[in-house]
């Protein structure tokens, strides 16, 4: 595997590690309320989304690997060009549902 590639599989690692720890012992209730929460979470997810779609380019097979790679990446680019329509709950449900499984998928690709 190309180290470009390697290097953002790390960087998807550590945002979604990052989320991890920015929401521990934290509830909806206080994702919503927290603008500065919300914007750290949503930059993380941006990072994930942008790596994806740079790995998409630099070696497509690898992607079929990535649960979800597609949706991620949209979601990327809700935030990105569509951030006044984010839905909070959208975001919290794919933290609580949704991360955990790209932290599998990224870690059995990384040596």
């Amino acid at each position: 595997m190309k180290d470009e590639v390697l290097k953002h599989l790390y960087d998807i690692r550590e945002a979604a590690l990052a989320i991890k720890a920015f929401v521990a012992e934290r509830r909806f209730d206080d994702y919503s309320k927290d603008e500065l929460l919300r914007s750290a979470v949503e930059r993380k997810f941006e990072i994930i989304g942008e790596a994806l779609n740079r790995i998409r380019r630099e070696n497509p097979s690898l992607m079929n690997r990535i649960r979800d790679h597609r949706d991620i990446i949209s979601f990327r680019n809700i935030l990105v060009h569509g951030y006044d329509s984010i839905d909070d709950r959208i975001a919290w449900g794919i933290i609580e549902e949704d991360l955990d499984r790209l932290l599998e998928d990224i870690s059995e690709l990384l040596p």
